[in-house]
């Protein structure tokens, strides 16, 4: 799946929000915090981390590209 960015980068608890791949901004804040996501293949914690064109995304069984 894509992700279609409308500015320089997007928070990464802002995209899963989009995506509706999260209930709500705690439940993404939860799934990000335990390190259930990927990012370019390494597991991330922040829940602000700033993503940005190239960048991969993984979550579950969900692989997110980051596309200008």
């Amino acid at each position: 799946m894509d992700f279609q960015l409308k500015a320089e980068f997007v928070e990464l608890d802002n995209m899963l929000k989009a995506l509706h791949l999260v209930a709500s901004g705690a439940h993404a804040r939860q799934c990000i915090q335990s390190g259930s996501i990927k990012i370019n293949g390494h597991v991330e914690t922040r829940v602000r981390r700033k993503l940005r064109a190239g960048d991969s995304v993984e979550f579950g069984q969900e692989q997110i590209s980051i596309v200008a």
